[in-house]
């Protein structure tokens, strides 16, 4: 599938992901997007994204400056005002759907508030787009491996938020697809600016459990996983990437590189699991492999089109089945640092 010509709206768009996928849609390589739309509640993160733009002083040979102007539109609203989400969607022809409360921690505090913006707020964007006044053709969601055997109201509140986009297929004529992913790399709030700002401060690292693991990606690759489900995706499928993981420890002692930093461990903090599951042991029998993708076809059976032959799992994809060592590790950093510009942290 093409942009050409398409309406794209990005809820939580002012976001990390946000901001690199913005870039990757007016670069052109998804074709010639007629508008890209930024929908978030925050207006000052809208402002200093669009400077970012007004204070480039040329075009480059990824993104398209001059041309911003044209594209780039902004609109404040909140993914769980239904009356918000329906007149952007009403602008819309393709959906990139990020908004979303992240952090493990503050979703086990203020569940409530989870709730509202990681169930609600997708609700009312299947609800905009069964609308008749709306025409859009695909809606890609964003979630994440702790939706996957959650066992905290962030991960919970997202395997609900899958199965409402799922169902969200029934009843009309667009495609809703998921990608589901793991920690990203350089994004706000993520481990790796945290454990840079304390080695910059002198340490010491701070360790949750010497046994946990993560999958880890670049923004660029969770971008990569979204472009990938709006070209193939078929109606209710999640899209999963097929990435590395790394001990936290072997990331820490990667980072740390040599100098004389303490590591501290300080407990598990409340949600948080040991180790992160992609695909389930139970998902694994619905799991097919399309264009280097994991693709777990949906549960309800009248969105399967064709019987799926042999499985491309035969036991979950679990982050402690694959691990990094430092040499690994330290070469996928200093890729991602560059990319990210972190390396004035290290």
């Amino acid at each position: 599938m093409t942009l050409t010509g398409k309406r794209i709206l990005i809820t939580g768009g002012t976001g990390s992901f946000g901001q690199v996928v913005v870039k990757r849609l007016l670069s052109g390589e998804m074709g010639q997007p007629a508008s890209i739309t930024v929908f978030s509640r925050d207006e000052a993160k809208q402002h200093y994204m669009r400077l970012s733009y007004i204070n480039k002083e040329a075009a480059t040979d990824e993104v398209i400056y001059q041309n911003f102007q044209r594209l780039l539109r902004f609109r404040i609203g909140d993914i769980r005002d239904y009356h918000a989400v329906l007149e952007a969607v009403r602008e819309a022809d393709v959906v990139i759907h990020a908004a979303a409360l992240k952090q493990v921690p503050t979703c086990e505090y203020f569940p409530s508030q989870a709730v509202m913006t990681n169930i609600n707020g997708p609700e009312n964007l299947v609800r905009a787009v069964r609308s008749n006044e709306t025409r859009v053709e695909t809606v890609v969601a964003l979630s994440t491996d702790k939706a996957c055997k959650p066992i905290n109201v962030m991960g919970m509140t997202k395997a609900v938020m899958e199965r409402i986009i799922i169902e969200g297929n029934m009843n009309t004529d667009a495609r809703l697809v998921c990608v589901r992913y793991g920690n990203v790399i350089a994004s706000r709030g993520s481990v790796v600016p945290l454990f840079l700002d304390q080695i910059a401060n002198g340490g010491p690292i701070t360790l949750t459990d010497p046994h946990m693991t993560r999958f880890l990606l670049s923004l660029n690759k969770a971008v990569d996983t979204v472009f990938a489900a709006i070209h193939g995706a078929k109606r209710g499928e999640i899209y999963i990437p097929q990435v590395p993981a790394a001990k936290m420890t072997t990331l820490a002692e990667a980072l740390i590189d040599g100098r004389n930093i303490d590591i501290k461990v300080t407990g598990v903090r409340p949600g948080e699991k040991i180790h992160e599951i992609l695909v389930s042991e139970e998902e694994a029998y619905r799991t097919t492999e399309r264009d280097g993708y994991y693709v777990i076809r949906p549960m309800l059976p009248e969105l399967l089109d064709t019987p799926l032959d042999t499985p491309a799992l035969t036991g979950e994809y679990s982050s402690s089945n694959t691990t990094l060592n430092v040499t690994e590790l330290r070469s996928l950093l200093a890729e991602y640092m560059t990319e990210h510009r972190m390396g004035e942290y290290a």
